[in-house]
């Protein structure tokens, strides 16, 4: 196989590797909606406790979201930067 062709095929399962992990965002996004939702529903029982509630949501949609951060990052590491290029 020449270089060329090795080139290609790490470039495109690199492709294909990011889009995979780029599926890791639906979580955060589900788990965010999800927070939200439930915070509005404390904060329509308890209308004295929102800043509280305001703020644990916030931060519980702050750690949720470090997943699909990090799928973004790999996934443009992959695309732009790839390090599988220098092993050939």
């Amino acid at each position: 196989m020449d270089l060329v062709t090795a080139k290609a095929i790490v470039l495109g399962a690199s492709a294909l590797g990011a889009g995979i992990g780029m599926i890791a965002g639906l979580g955060p996004g589900i788990g965010q909606g999800y927070a939200a939702g439930k915070g509005t529903e404390a904060v329509g029982r308890q209308p004295e406790a929102q800043a509280d509630i305001t703020r644990t949501m916030l931060l519980g949609q702050a750690v949720a979201e470090t997943t699909g951060i990090y799928s973004l990052v790999i996934a443009l590491i992959l695309i732009f930067a790839n390090p599988l290029i220098g092993l050939l």
